[in-house]
């Protein structure tokens, strides 16, 4: 019978997982330090095809008594990889940063959907000011993407299980390339249509860090004024 608590995922790999599964990966990925899996072979294949060790792991993820964050697709999605890329630290200790920075507390595992390879082009163009969160949302709706699973404890680590070791071929990693770079292309396109269509309707990303700043600034105000 189906045990609807066990997930079969896919996690790639520059050059093979050596010893114990664990939340290792560099600090500045959408979800921060976990382990990271998808519930689509397409991402991770994409993700490590310019390595020539590349291996595609199958796992399976047992949920049984592991507490689960879901974030939903929207803005706090945009702004939560935000903050763990870094994006945010101009705001620091502010509310909207400490919102981010507890948000995923005292969970084993974070679900949420993956900026694949268009979605990476047009967050960019919403970090870098080019489009609003209107035009960013608006794009979300548009692409089907995938979701990602990251365990950010060893609890969470300990409940995957590798099912299969797949070796990526020289012409295989030469044909998701091209996939990769379609995929960007696309995403540049959709952006740029996007841009278009929604130039001024939302706020710009600095827009919305800079109301922080001034939330900070008028605080502090006060609490010098009754110094």
């Amino acid at each position: 019978m189906e045990n609807k608590d066990v997930l079969t995922l896919y996690h790639g790999s520059k050059s093979g997982i050596d010893g114990t599964i664990a939340p290792m990966s560099r600090d500045r990925c959408d979800f921060g330090k976990g382990f990271y899996m998808g519930d689509e072979k397409s991402q991770p294949l994409t993700l490590i095809c310019n390595y020539s060790n590349a291996k595609l792991y199958t796992l399976n993820l047992d949920l049984s008594d592991l507490k689960v964050f879901e974030v939903e697709i929207g803005l706090e999605w945009a702004l939560l990889i935000a903050y763990n890329r870094g994006k945010m630290e101009i705001i620091k200790h502010s509310a909207l940063y400490n919102h981010f920075a507890d948000l995923c507390n005292g969970f084993d595992l974070i679900v949420g959907h993956i900026a694949n390879d268009r979605m990476f082009v047009v967050l960019d163009r919403f970090f870098n000011g080019d489009i609003t969160d209107t035009a960013l949302i608006n794009s979300l709706s548009a692409l089907k993407l995938g979701k990602q699973y990251v365990a950010i404890t060893q609890k969470a680590c300990d409940r995957i299980t590798i099912i299969d070791k797949q070796t990526i071929t020289e012409n295989e990693r030469s044909l998701l390339k091209q996939e990769s770079e379609a995929n960007r292309s696309s995403g540049i396109k959709m952006a740029d249509e996007i841009c278009r269509k929604y130039r001024r309707d939302g706020r710009f990303f600095d827009e919305i860090l800079n109301r922080e700043l001034k939330k900070a600034y008028e605080w502090l105000k006060e609490v010098d004024k009754f110094a």
